[in-house]
């Protein structure tokens, strides 16, 4: 079922029409802009204060803002537009106070997905040097000194779903944990870091099918855990997204000699190689529940799918895998513009078809059965398509500007036909 929030509308509508009754002009975005600028520009349109990103109507400290505001920094670094950085500065200033301690962040949850959210704060600090920013990240970093884990070094995900490692959760935390690493020399936990991501795959990976499971219940006593293996019953497409992004951006900052990143790129590459084997032939695309693509009710997911696009397209540009993948991402780029990608009479950019949100165990109890998966709530706008969107038309104009002579298909530019 297509759905969106009601709130949200509600929301905009008022501010429509006030919008209106004052005379204002509605904002347009000019077609002329590369895709990212113009998607982050609708974004801001969508929601003028940072903090109403993932349609917020009160503060919260979440990952979606950390994965979104990443991406605004992202286009500020590429295009030079100061809008962009003001956008995720607010945010910073907004959540954190004057000693660095951070709104509705509590750091005895031990939530992972609690640490994504200030990521972006490595390059607010940088070019502000307000002392409350490295504080904070002092403060998430901390974190990690108590977070609690297996017995084989793994997070759990959070301390509300005990011994559990989602592929999510490696996203959330490891390339924070990498970034502050690299930027405070502290290379004892480069072995850490690494670890998060060989331990994820040794109990997510189903052999029988060649792909990586949403999530491990390593003391095997959830109901959504396989009472052999611990895995979760499907492989959902936004997990995988997750954890495909985390190797190319937790990549950047780990040395090229440091024991154990080489077996990282092992592991990335065999993901790789199933990205590009379940990708939809005819629309270059990817499902939401990989291990039943193309199943009655299964459905075509735009997280999944521009999280996959960007960290192939990343991949190939940083070396880690096969230029022959570039064929792959653009694919699946072109199919994300004609298949997700809706534009108003304004030039305000939209992303169709987003999973809202997924996740196993919980209060209100989520079996993760194919059932579940195909039947949660499907969003237009859902940020974390927004921000991989971004991430992944940056590394396409990128490409584009580098390699524009080896494309298979010359007259592919990156609009829609």
């Amino acid at each position: 079922m297509k759905m969106t929030n009601r709130m949200f509308c509600k929301i905009f509508v008022v501010w429509v029409m006030l919008a209106g009754a004052w005379g204002l002009e509605a904002q347009r975005v000019s077609d002329n802009l590369p895709w990212s600028v113009r998607m982050a520009e609708s974004e801001m349109i969508r929601c003028p204060e940072s903090w109403q990103l993932d349609f917020q109507t009160k503060l919260k400290w979440d990952y979606c803002h950390g994965l979104v505001l990443q991406a605004m920094l992202d286009v500020y670094d590429r295009y030079g537009d100061t809008r962009f950085y003001d956008y995720a500065l607010a945010y910073a200033d907004t959540m954190v106070h004057a000693d660095g301690t951070i709104k509705m962040y509590k750091r005895e949850e031990y939530s992972l997905d609690r640490v994504n959210s200030g990521k972006f704060l490595f390059r607010i600090y940088e070019q502000t040097k307000e002392a409350k920013y490295k504080q904070a990240l002092d403060l998430l970093r901390s974190q990690f000194d108590g977070h609690p884990r297996n017995a084989d070094g793994g997070f759990w995900h959070k301390q509300v779903y005990p011994h559990q490692v989602w592929l999510d959760g490696i996203y959330m935390g490891a390339p924070f944990y990498a970034e502050y690493a690299y930027r405070h020399n502290r290379v004892e936990d480069y072995p850490d870091v690494i670890n998060q991501f060989l331990m994820a795959a040794r109990h997510t990976y189903d052999a029988t099918n060649d792909v990586f499971r949403h999530a491990c219940d390593v003391s095997r006593t959830e109901r959504w855990a396989d009472p052999q293996t611990g895995q979760s019953k499907h492989s959902w497409g936004r997990a995988m997204g997750w954890y495909a992004m985390a190797f190319v951006d937790a990549l950047d900052f780990i040395p090229q000699h440091e024991a154990g990143r080489d077996s990282m790129l092992v592991v990335f590459r065999r993901l790789a190689s199933q990205i590009k084997r379940l990708q939809e032939e005819k629309t270059g695309l990817w499902y939401q529940v990989l291990d039943r693509s193309g199943a009655p009710g299964n459905y075509l997911e735009s997280s999944c799918s521009t999280m996959f696009v960007y960290a192939l397209f990343k991949g190939v540009r940083k070396g880690y895998i096969d230029a022959s993948y570039l064929e792959v991402a653009r694919k699946g780029y072109q199919g994300i513009l004609d298949r997700f990608i809706r534009v108003d009479a304004d030039g305000v950019v939209s992303i169709t078809d987003a999973c809202a949100v997924a996740g196993l165990g919980g209060k209100k109890y989520r079996s993760g059965d194919y059932d579940y998966y195909i039947h949660e709530t499907v969003r237009d706008n859902d940020p974390k398509a927004v921000g991989p969107f971004i991430l992944a038309s940056l590394e396409w104009e990128r490409l584009k500007a580098v390699f524009r002579t080896v494309w298979t298909n010359p007259g592919f530019d990156g609009h829609k036909p």
